[in-house]
């Protein structure tokens, strides 16, 4: 069994600039920069067979290959309690494309459906009970946050595995997109 997830990989100049946000707030465990990326849906634990279909469902995705841009600072809160800081993602129709078509090929692989709505991010840090006014000045200071922009050519399979402080991630396979599709087809 394997713990698995599709995400899009982040360039070395993007992770340096997330890498700078990670400070300044107490309580926190900020998440090392080798881990950032943006999550296009989470398998969990699969066994071979399982992947090989998954594998297979993802090898047939044609989607073309697109620009995002990191924008912002906010965070995830559930029972009153703040869960995760995240940098958002400046709002783009072909990675909600990219995130429908993946979604589709998994479940037509033979898994759930994820039942949520998609809010791409890439987590920056899991705070454990932060004061409350730390928490507003650090999202104050970065909530105008703004990456450089970056080309997503493909996107990857990567397994999940727990260490003892952090997860290390390992990238079982990567998937191409289509510069040769039509950038506007991600916009029907």
């Amino acid at each position: 069994m394997m713990r698995l997830f599709v995400a899009i990989s982040l360039p070395d100049q993007v992770r340096w600039q997330l890498r700078l946000l990670c400070g300044g707030l107490p309580t926190t465990k900020w998440v090392p920069p080798e881990n950032f990326h943006i999550t296009l849906r989470f398998l969990g634990e699969l066994d071979g067979r399982d992947l090989d279909y998954v594998d297979a469902a993802l090898a047939g995705i044609r989607a073309p290959t697109f620009t995002l841009r990191l924008a912002e600072v906010g965070h995830f809160a559930s029972g009153g309690r703040v869960k995760t800081v995240w940098a958002g993602v400046a709002k783009e129709p072909a990675l909600t494309h990219l995130h429908d078509k993946v979604e589709s090929a998994v479940v037509r692989a033979g898994l759930p459906p994820e039942g949520q709505n998609y809010r791409p991010h890439v987590t920056l840090a899991h705070p454990k009970d932060p004061p409350p006014h730390k928490l507003q000045q650090y999202l104050a200071m970065h909530n105008l946050f703004r990456s450089e922009s970056f080309e997503v050519t493909h996107f990857t399979l990567f397994s999940s595995h727990i260490g003892s402080e952090t997860p290390i991630y390992h990238a079982e396979r990567s998937y191409d997109l289509s510069s040769n599709l039509v950038r506007y087809a991600a916009q029907r």
